[in-house]
């Protein structure tokens, strides 16, 4: 979840870094445009990585703690 996290904070900086751009050089600036292609793209890349990686539920993370519990048990066919 740390590079969760750090992708988020990645994203506040961008957005912070844009809107600088923005303010600076203007709306219709090619800076600007820039900037805020790279916070979309980070924010793309946050979206692959929760799809590629979905949170566990409940129950996964109770067999987690607990392998050896009789719920949690996988036999072989």
């Amino acid at each position: 979840m740390s590079d969760n996290t750090n992708i988020h904070d990645q994203i506040e900086e961008e957005v912070k870094a844009a809107r600088e751009a923005c303010s600076v050089n203007g709306a219709t600036s090619p800076e600007c445009a820039a900037a805020w292609d790279a916070v979309e793209e980070l924010q793309a890349e946050a979206s692959h990585q929760k799809e590629s990686h979905p949170d566990k539920n409940s129950f996964e993370k109770y067999c987690d703690d607990n392998p050896d519990a009789a719920e949690c048990r996988l036999y072989d066919d």
